[in-house]
């Protein structure tokens, strides 16, 4: 089974997505830690954001960028070497991330790569073009949304920074809303929602909520339980 869950920058899809397999036993296959693991390995090779767009395959599959399933979680590796998940959140790699993610040839890359992933596992997956263009066929797809200021709330707080200042939680709603844009506009698989994904608005919501929900919407679809997201 394969569950897709979209979403704009900081509506906590990995977080969530992460619970969610925990909880029904699949494997989490982090999209966004894929295309961090190639910024990071491109700016650590000191290649030149400019040069990123003129990738060819060959290219990005130098940068010694795999992945494999350890303990029902993606590891991503570089040159055989796993990479923190704290070099993955870095500052400068967020700053980067979208520029890499409008390459086309990472784009072709990682979607094969996801694929194969994804092949003989159950999975949740969690990105911005999962249920439109990796799985458009997953048995489940689940479009996560929040308020752009709870958006940056829950961001400065993941981040061990202090969300209650207004101008920080209104100066990373803005950040946040610039990224959503970027995504939104790019030419390749851009950020959307899919038509046949259930929109799921966090805002209102506890963390366990919005797990809870969209482990009862997955259960359903393998014929298991009820399955109804909160109104």
């Amino acid at each position: 089974m394969i569950v897709a869950i979209d979403g704009p920058a900081g509506s906590g899809k990995s977080s969530t997505a992460r619970a969610v397999a925990e909880r029904l036993g699949f494997q989490h296959l982090d999209s966004g830690a894929l295309y961090r693991a190639l910024t990071l390995a491109a700016l650590s090779a000191s290649i030149p954001e400019e040069r990123w767009e003129s990738f060819k395959a060959g290219d990005v599959a130098g940068l010694g960028v795999t992945a494999e399933f350890r303990d029902g979680a993606l590891c991503t590796l570089r040159d055989g070497r796993a990479i923190e998940d704290e070099a993955l959140r870095a500052d400068e790699i967020t700053a980067c991330v979208s520029a890499m993610a409008r390459v086309p040839a990472v784009r072709k890359w990682l979607l094969s790569r996801q694929r194969d992933l994804a092949r003989d596992a159950d999975v949740v997956v969690d990105g911005r073009d999962i249920g439109t263009v990796v799985f458009p066929e997953a048995d489940l797809k689940v479009y996560l949304d929040a308020r752009p200021e709870v958006r940056a709330e829950r961001r400065l707080l993941q981040r061990g920074e202090p969300a209650s200042a207004g101008r920080q939680v209104r100066r990373e709603a803005a950040r946040l809303q610039a990224r959503d844009r970027t995504d939104a506009g790019r030419a390749i698989a851009p950020l959307r929602r899919a038509p046949d994904a259930v929109l799921l608005d966090t805002s209102d919501l506890t963390f366990e909520e919005q797990v809870d929900a969209i482990v009862a919407l997955a259960r359903a679809a393998l014929g298991n339980g009820p399955g109804e997201a909160p109104s």
